[in-house]
């Protein structure tokens, strides 16, 4: 079971999605930000190996402007040293890559435009993923997407476009269960006509769910993964406290987590914290899993 926490590091000064503004746009500008990114992105990578962290989900904004109409700049090219450089060490030591394009990504969107758009930013993530050389069960993981008044047609569209997509996307795209439209039977659903695995999102479950038991929910969505995909990936949150419903927590909940832990045991999946303050609770969350395993309870 692998612990992880997306994009951002908050005890590093540094950030590897550095962007700027369109209009701003020079191939000058990008190069620069692109080789800060990099930079800031290995520093992450050394933080994670030194505290046994082996998990990561890597910002979207590593390469600005990758799937815009208005950047021609070979970057993948240019960068392509780089970018193995800092697989290896993931690779080396056993780290776990995850990418989450932003709300915008919509395959199942009914305007032709939007779609077109999805599948460029899909495959600069693909590219990201190549780049670092990394096995197959680092994913890119996307909701299904709007409802647009008829989830049956919505669904039937998802599929439909899933199935145009080039194998270097499809290889790696899993789907989210969400809060609102798409539950895990949902997804399920697609899953049985794509085989697209389930990425299991435990606080969305808690919001949006047929009533399934957790465990039998985190089943189902295993059982989504095939081998070369690995184990199932699971995005750990809780409610914030004070805020609208859905609001991730500011911190870790420990006796949470642990009973969240203990209550889907002896099941083995990784887990993405959505937690605020990012690896501080990922540290947390190391140390009560070693004293589950110590205490054998797990």
């Amino acid at each position: 079971m692998k612990i992880g926490y997306p994009c951002l590091n908050l005890s590093l000064g540094c950030t590897s999605s550095h962007t700027f503004r369109l209009k701003n746009y020079s191939e000058t500008r990008l190069a620069q930000l692109i080789e800060s990114n990099l930079d800031c992105l290995s520093e992450i990578i050394d933080f994670n190996i030194e505290n046994k962290i082996k998990f990561l989900r890597i910002c979207s904004g590593l390469i600005p402007f990758a799937s815009h109409e208005k950047c021609k700049f070979k970057w993948q090219k240019k960068y392509r040293p780089d970018f193995a450089e800092i697989g290896e060490k993931i690779k080396l030591n056993k780290i776990r890559i995850s990418m989450h394009p932003d709300q915008f990504v919509l395959i199942n969107a009914i305007k032709k435009k939007i779609v077109e758009n999805s599948i460029r930013e899909l495959l600069y993530h693909s590219q990201v993923m190549d780049l670092l050389e990394l096995p197959h069960d680092c994913k890119i993981q996307i909701h299904v997407g709007g409802v647009y008044e008829d989830k049956d047609n919505s669904i039937k569209r998802f599929v439909k476009n899933y199935n145009t997509l080039p194998q270097e996307i499809k290889k790696r795209l899993v789907i989210e269960n969400d809060e609102r439209l798409y539950s895990l039977n949902d997804c399920l659903k697609i899953h049985s006509l794509t085989g697209i695995p389930i990425l299991f999102d435990s606080f969305h479950h808690s919001l949006h769910n047929s009533k399934e038991p957790l465990k039998e929910a985190v089943l189902k969505a295993s059982k989504t993964w095939l081998k070369k995909d690995g184990h199932l990936m699971l995005d750990y949150s809780s409610q914030s406290k004070d805020k609208r419903i859905g609001a991730h927590a500011e911190t870790l909940d420990t006796r949470k987590f642990k009973k969240f832990i203990l209550d889907t045991s002896p099941l083995d999946f990784d887990i993405m914290l959505e937690i605020k303050d990012k690896e501080k609770s990922a540290l947390k969350a190391l140390k009560i899993l070693k004293k589950i395993k110590n205490s054998g309870r797990c």
